[in-house]
């Protein structure tokens, strides 16, 4: 059960397919600090640092290739795009080529089955050209295809983070069902065989200690002051007009939903994002930042696995990874589903 990895970045996804049982024949990516980190944990015994351009998927699919996971690198479909007039989208983005490179892997190699994720905004009507081109290239290749937005948090991941998934399956092998979830917002929750989701206490209520190594700077940057007014589980609009504040510093919904944003206890975290900020949650409920220790709980890393870099780019690497524990569900099921 051999697997190309491709934009392994910190290898999210490789750990869960490893806790699946299976194993990552070879790693790419093309940050050498994302490398490192993967050398370090042993994520496979040959990581390739390199542009996905210049990778001979021909000469890597002798080697025996059962499964292509992978999430080309997602600006064009991210929420920030929206906001950034003066940038192109979907397939017209400079960055198209990894979308394009992942189903040349394909192609080249005939994997029995691939797993491919990317955020959300992949599946909204700006960005419809390139889930056509997902859609038509995994027909024309002879995949048939399962996609869902999930929700990291209706897995047990204590996170609310959703994310496209979609998995193909040779057509000779059926098609892939995605597995039943197991957790719900406790306020919704209707189902006798649902859990009541994952919350922040149970997984970072343990770590709540100050080491020397733990970032200094002040949280929320010049609105550290207003930090520790917002009540966990809010934002800044806890200063709006909207929400009944009498002399209002924000107007409804003005600022990125992170602004300010505060962890609550009794609730999932919201999405770890790739890039580090002083004023973007979220924030721990004590005012404070979030360790590296803490988030990698939060994505469900194991608490051993060693991270390359400085303290801004093991959050970028965490930040843009798949949550393992999500990977290791879906991995599960292909295995149930598919007898290698």
């Amino acid at each position: 059960m051999k697997i190309l990895s491709l934009f392994s970045g910190a290898g999210g996804i490789d750990i869960g397919f490893k806790q699946a049982g299976f194993h990552t024949a070879l790693a790419t990516d093309n940050w050498d600090i994302a490398c490192d980190t993967l050398i370090k944990n042993n994520i496979s015994k040959k990581v390739i640092n390199d542009d996905i351009r210049n990778l001979d998927f021909n000469q890597i699919g002798k080697n025996g290739i059962d499964i292509i996971i992978g999430g080309p690198p997602c600006p064009a479909y991210s929420k920030s795009r929206f906001y950034l007039k003066n940038k192109k989208r979907a397939l017209e983005d400079e960055n198209a080529f990894t979308l394009l490179s992942y189903f040349k892997a394909i192609r080249a190699i005939k994997p029995k089955v691939f797993f491919f994720e990317n955020v959300n905004g992949f599946v909204f009507k700006p960005h419809i050209a390139a889930f056509h081109y997902l859609k038509d290239q995994s027909e024309k290749l002879g995949y048939n295809i399962s996609c869902k937005v999930i929700n990291s948090a209706n897995y047990g991941i204590p996170q609310i983070r959703q994310r496209f998934i979609c998995v193909g399956f040779r057509k000779n092998l059926g098609k892939f069902i995605f597995p039943e979830e197991t957790h719900c917002d406790p306020e919704k929750i209707n189902d006798l065989f649902l859990k009541p989701w994952s919350n922040c206490e149970e997984a970072i209520g343990d770590l709540d200690f100050i080491s020397k190594n733990d970032n200094k700077k002040i949280p929320g940057s010049k609105h550290s002051h207003l930090l520790k007014k917002i009540p966990p589980g809010d934002n800044y609009l806890f200063f709006s007009k909207e929400r009944g504040c009498k002399k209002p510093l924000f107007k409804w919904r003005s600022r990125y939903w992170s602004f300010l944003l505060k962890l609550s206890k009794q609730k999932p975290s919201w999405t770890i994002q790739a890039n580090f900020s002083n004023n973007m949650g979220p924030f721990h409920w004590k005012n404070r930042f979030l360790k590296i220790s803490e988030i990698k709980r939060i994505q469900t890393f194991p608490d051993g696995y060693k991270l390359c870099g400085d303290f801004n780019e093991q959050w970028r690497q965490i930040g843009n990874a798949v949550p393992p524990l999500l990977a290791k569900i879906i991995a599960q099921s292909i295995k149930k589903q598919i007898k290698f």
